[in-house]
């Protein structure tokens, strides 16, 4: 556990991608068996503690520490991990528990037992130990590694290819050691591993003023971009699987889809759900979105569909070196051939030059057929299927962001190296109420700000707080004083969860108007104006 904790202390500190990638290949150099392959499945997002609730730790501090002191620290400090581990009394660092012997009494211990674990561990880490073993039981490690990164440093490790080990991975379990005995040397490649697994994904850079000229009709196909979900359907051997872009399997949430999948294929689409017989919103495909079961009236009244954009595998036959445009054909005869339930194809969008193109991308947030659509993807027809975002064979070109102006009303602390900095905001606009003008919120955004404008706004929160709400600052929103944000949005959808009627499509900060008071912040019902009469996003 030692071990562990020093390395997520020094990923935490480290901004560099190069610098993580080296202290990941050291640790695994260092650390033997089975540690090495907990510390992988808990940075790969691979483990989940249900019993371990914040509630606990907040419970196990409480008979140890002065209330009001508690809340003081935890105020300042801002993560609930770090203040316990600052606080908690004593420690003998000498007599620490490994982290196997962490992960196997989680994963035994029940409910009545756990807080008996903690508290021994607890008494048996330093600081850091404590921090780490926290953030570890909460699933909050938060230190900037990825999946992909985490997988990068093995395939450095092992002197392999990184998207060697990305296809493999679903194939294996924790605590890996099967995986670094191949790295190592000391076994065959995990071939059992293969079978209906994950093939690393390509992606497109976004679409540039520089680069209209190279789309010309004669070198790229363009298709429709669908607002769902970028998924990989693979069915081979009888065995189905339904992966996300980053590879985690989501077979579980969409039953319809998976068990009706044609054997033989690997196909590349975007996850879609119906309602009503049309293509539903981004906000019902949520709905279905990261459940462990789905009900049998959710099922059907939101059934799955994937929009295929690309088949990758056919028989056996891995077709990502083909060009494009073949393996388009083969898509398109594939179609034809078997006519498979909960699969339909993208279409292509014909253009005679990039004027055409622009206004087709244009007509199309107009279009009652082509409800759900984003944009346009763009790819050179003899470009082959590569992992990875490689410039200029694939480009993604979405309708432009809707923009609103909105005042800032509550402010929370971030996570990680944000825990300090009030970096979550809730916005609202104008609307009239029975005592006239108000404030109803409409969005809430964490991002689109440089550091410095965090620092400004983390200030402004601070000197113009009027209430407090637990960990929620509500700062000051008159007419006249206040702080106005200009808010980009991908599309708005109604919604009967939120008081204003309305939830926002990716929001997200794109302009500090310290310029405009908040009277001339924009009213609710210029957002309700950008809704058409379906209520779908527009």
């Amino acid at each position: 556990m030692k071990a562990f904790a020093t390395l997520l202390d020094a990923l935490s500190y480290q901004p560099q991608r190069n610098a993580k990638l080296r202290l990941l290949i050291d640790y695994f150099n260092a650390t033997p068996d089975p540690d090495r392959g907990w510390a992988l499945t808990a940075l790969t997002g691979g483990l989940s503690f249900a019993q371990a609730k914040p509630a606990l730790i907040r419970s196990l501090i409480a008979e140890r520490t002065d209330e009001t002191l508690f809340a003081l620290s935890y105020d300042y400090v801002g993560d609930l991990a770090e203040t316990v581990s600052l606080l908690w009394p004593g420690g003998q660092a000498d007599a620490a528990p490994s982290l196997s012997e962490v992960i196997a009494g989680l994963e035994e211990g029940t409910r009545a037992s756990l807080p008996g674990l903690l508290t021994r561990w607890l008494d048996r880490l330093d600081p850091t130990g404590r921090w780490a073993l926290l953030k570890l039981i909460t699933g909050g490690l938060r230190v900037g590694v990825s999946a992909r990164l985490a997988k990068t440093a093995l395939a450095t490790f092992g002197e392999r290819d990184v998207n060697e080990i990305e296809e493999l991975w679903h194939g294996l379990t924790p605590p890996y050691t099967e995986l670094f005995a191949w790295l190592e040397g000391r076994a065959d490649k995990p071939e059992h591993a293969l079978n209906a697994t994950f093939r690393p994904v390509m992606l497109a850079h976004p679409l540039e003023a520089s680069d209209y000229a190279l789309i010309t009709p004669s070198d790229y196909a363009a298709e429709w971009k669908w607002d769902g979900i970028r998924v990989q359907a693979v069915s081979e051997k009888g065995t189905r699987r339904l992966y996300s872009r980053t590879g985690e399997e989501i077979s579980h949430t969409f039953p319809d889809i998976v068990s009706v999948l044609p054997d033989g294929i690997a196909l590349d689409g975007e996850l879609l759900v119906k309602v009503d017989g049309e293509v539903g919103s981004f906000s019902d495909l949520q709905k279905r979105l990261n459940r462990k079961t789905v009900s049998v009236k959710l099922l059907a009244s939101a059934p799955g569909l994937i929009r295929a954009y690309d088949l990758l595998m056919e028989d056996g036959e891995d077709l990502r070196p083909l060009p494009f445009a073949a393996r388009r054909a083969r898509l398109e005869a594939w179609y034809e051939r078997t006519q498979p339930l909960r699969i339909d194809l993208s279409g292509l969008v014909p253009f005679d030059d990039f004027s055409s193109l622009t206004e087709a991308r244009a007509r199309s947030a107009d279009d009652p057929s082509l409800a759900g659509v984003e944009g346009l993807m763009l790819k050179r027809k003899d470009s082959a299927y590569v992992p990875g975002r490689p410039k200029g064979p694939w480009f993604k070109w979405k309708r432009d962001p809707f923009l609103i102006d909105a005042v800032l009303l509550y402010a929370q602390r971030g996570h990680g190296k944000r825990s300090s900095f009030y970096s979550d905001y809730t916005f609202g606009v104008w609307t009239e109420t029975d005592e006239g003008p108000g404030l109803v919120p409409v969005g809430k955004a964490y991002f689109g700000f440089t550091d410095e404008e965090l620092g400004e706004i983390d200030k402004f929160v601070r000197h113009h707080t009027t209430s407090r709400f637990g960990p929620v600052r509500e700062v000051v929103h008159t007419p006249e004083e206040g702080l106005v944000f200009e808010v980009a949005f991908e599309g708005l959808q109604h919604s009967t969860r939120h008081k204003s009627g309305l939830a926002m499509r990716f929001p997200r900060i794109h302009r500090l108007r310290w310029d405009k008071p908040p009277r001339e912040a924009d009213h609710l019902d210029t957002l309700k104006a950008l809704l058409d009469g379906k209520g779908k996003t527009v």
